[in-house]
C-alpha cells in the first residue's frame, strides 16, 4: 500500500485540468518516470511554482472538479511518480477520481466549509499531513495546530487501495 502522508501542498483552485496536471505535449513519454519532471508544469496560481513546491509535496489540497478535462490515467500517473499519493477536494472529475483509485491512489472529497477552514488555517505553512486509512481520519499539522478530520471512502475503493490498484485487486480476487 502506497503512502498517504506528507507535506501538504495547497493548490487553493476550482477546475484544475488534466492538461494542467501532465501538459498533453508530453503524453508521448513511455515511462510513468518520464513525465516527473513535468507535474504541474503549465498550472498558473499566483504564488505557485512547480519547481519550488512539488518535490516536497507528498498530499493535495485543492477545490472542486479537480482532474477535469480530457480523461487518462497520465494525470494520476504524473502525481504518483513524485510521491503524491492523495488528492483532497470538494470534488473530482468522475473518471480521474476513478484512475487514482484504479492505480492505488486515493481522491477524497470533503466539504467546501472543510476546505475552506483547512486553506484559513494551513495554507502557507510548512502543513503534513498524516492519513489514518482504517479510522478515516486526516490529521494536519503545522505550527504546534493540528486539526482531525474525518473522511469517508467506498468499500471498494478501499480495496483498490488496499490492493495497490487495480491490477493488485484483480490478481487477488479474480
Amino acid at each position: 500500500m502506497k503512502s498517504f502522508n506528507g507535506k501538504v501542498l495547497f493548490l487553493d483552485r476550482s477546475d484544475i485540468n488534466t492538461d494542467e496536471i501532465i501538459p498533453a505535449r508530453y503524453l508521448t513519454e513511455i515511462t510513468k518516470e518520464a513525465l516527473k519532471p513535468y507535474l504541474l508544469e503549465d498550472l498558473e496560481m499566483e504564488g505557485f511554482a512547480p519547481e519550488r513546491d512539488v518535490a516536497p509535496s507528498g498530499a493535495v489540497v485543492t477545490r472542486a472538479n479537480f482532474g477535469c478535462g480530457s480523461s487518462r490515467e497520465h494525470a494520476p500517473w504524473a502525481l504518483e511518480v513524485n510521491d503524491i499519493n492523495i488528492v483532497i477536494g470538494e470534488s473530482f472529475a468522475r473518471i480521474f477520481k476513478q484512475n487514482m483509485f484504479n492505480c492505488g491512489m486515493m481522491a477524497v472529497e470533503l466539504s467546501a466549509e472543510v476546505l475552506d477552514d483547512l486553506v484559513a488555517r494551513f495554507a502557507g505553512k510548512e502543513t503534513e499531513l498524516v492519513t489514518d486509512l482504517e479510522k478515516g481520519m486526516f490529521s494536519f499539522s503545522a505550527g504546534g495546530e493540528t486539526l482531525e478530520v474525518p473522511f469517508e471512502i467506498s468499500e471498494f475503493d478501499r480495496a483498490l487501495v488496499h490492493a495497490g490498484g487495480w491490477v493488485g485487486y484483480a490478481d487477488s480476487n479474480y
